[in-house]
């Protein structure tokens, strides 16, 4: 969850407020779209659900914004979100965990919530870094300073 956050993080600081709302069709969702997009996702599945507490989740909403938060505020939202789906992870019960409820019409133990969680992050971080790079054609710096040629040690 916080690479995930790091790497949207950097991303957003690339790109200006115009470019955050841009599209790069009719098709594909905005920066500033998938942020929310996130935030709603991550609500639902992983604080929720988990918590078992009321779904106020309104998808639509996410995909049909167009502007009216900054990168700075944006960022906020996600970095909250992040803290209070983590607080869930970390306070779940064992019973949640193998617990199968419905969730946006699927059925999901409490460890599916967490996995879908963690790898919808992950799935919509690469496309907003993919986006970012594009805009930009530049680089985006996540591993600067660091080895990635370096071999496994025992």
């Amino acid at each position: 969850m916080d690479e995930s956050l790091r790497m949207i993080s950097v991303s957003l600081d690339k790109v200006s407020e115009e470019q955050l709302w841009q599209k790069p069709n009719a098709s594909l969702n905005s920066i500033g779209n998938l942020v929310i997009h996130l935030c709603g996702n991550m609500t639902q599945y992983g604080i929720a659900s988990l918590n078992e507490i009321e779904d106020t989740r309104q998808r639509d909403l996410e995909f049909s914004t167009h502007g009216g938060f900054t990168k700075l505020e944006l960022l906020e939202q996600l970095k909250s979100t992040v803290h209070e789906v983590k607080k869930a992870f970390q306070g779940v019960s064992f019973e949640r965990l193998t617990q199968v409820k419905q969730v946006q019409g699927f059925e999901f133990s409490g460890i599916g919530n967490i996995i879908h969680v963690v790898e919808h992050f992950s799935y919509h971080t690469g496309q907003i870094a993919f986006w970012v790079k594009l805009l930009k054609n530049e680089q985006l710096g996540f591993y600067d300073g660091h080895d990635l040629n370096t071999k496994n040690q025992d």
